[in-house]
């Protein structure tokens, strides 16, 4: 179990290493055009989501995400006692990455975000995300196993740009996100709605996904 949670709090650190850190390379490289740091900032993340999931999926299922571990807990895949020690291993690994990612670039490493995302087309497009990220992951285990990196880095990455709330789609990187004043940062008012959202984006796949694939 204890390389099984060094996995889940290693590999959620170098998920927000990503996405911190391409997001304040790209916003310091774009002369604020915010479509090309977005830009690279998706493809940053989709590019650590691949190396993630595939070195780290044999040890732990490289869920690095509340809202996997969820799923596969209420799909009985998962005991209460380890769904709880990945999470939270999942949430302090990725505050770690944020702090790594503020190290890296001479940041402040204690910081607090003040870009504000929030309102009903956020909260709805997290729903959305949570449950594509879910159909993705799920349809691919049913259809096709050995994608499943190549699809979740795919989905992200798309979904970085046709979600308006940019698709964070993870508790664990929502709470981590809050700790960057930086172009990926989220106000920590604005938290613990996009958590609801996404877990009821949980909740719709744990209700319809089984009857599309079935729980094997």
């Amino acid at each position: 179990m204890k390389q099984k949670l060094l996995a889940e709090g290693l590999g959620t650190a170098f998920l927000l290493i990503g996405v911190v850190g391409s997001g304040i390379m790209g916003a310091s490289l774009s002369g604020g055009n915010i479509a090309i740091a977005l830009l690279a900032n998706a493809i940053a993340t989709g590019c650590i989501l691949y190396v993630i999931i595939t070195t780290l999926g044999p040890i732990s299922g490289a869920h690095f995400n509340p809202a996997v571990t969820l799923a596969f807990l209420l799909r009985r895949e998962i005991s209460g006692k380890d769904a709880l020690a990945y999470v939270i291993l999942q949430i302090i690994g990725g505050i770690l990455g944020v702090w790594a990612a503020h190290m890296m670039f001479d940041l402040d490493i204690l910081q607090a975000s003040t870009t504000d995302r929030t309102g009903i087309a956020q909260w709805f497009s997290e729903i959305l995300a949570t449950f594509g990220l879910l159909f993705v992951i799920f349809g691919g285990i049913r259809q096709k196993p050995d994608a499943v990196p190549t699809l979740v880095a795919l989905y992200i990455t798309g979904a970085y740009w046709f979600t308006s709330s940019t698709s964070f789609a993870n508790p664990a990187v929502t709470i981590s996100r809050g700790f960057s004043d930086t172009f990926a940062g989220i106000n920590p008012a604005h938290i613990p709605m996009f958590i609801v959202m996404q877990i009821i984006g949980v909740g719709l796949a744990a209700v319809l996904l089984p009857m599309l694939f079935g729980k094997d």
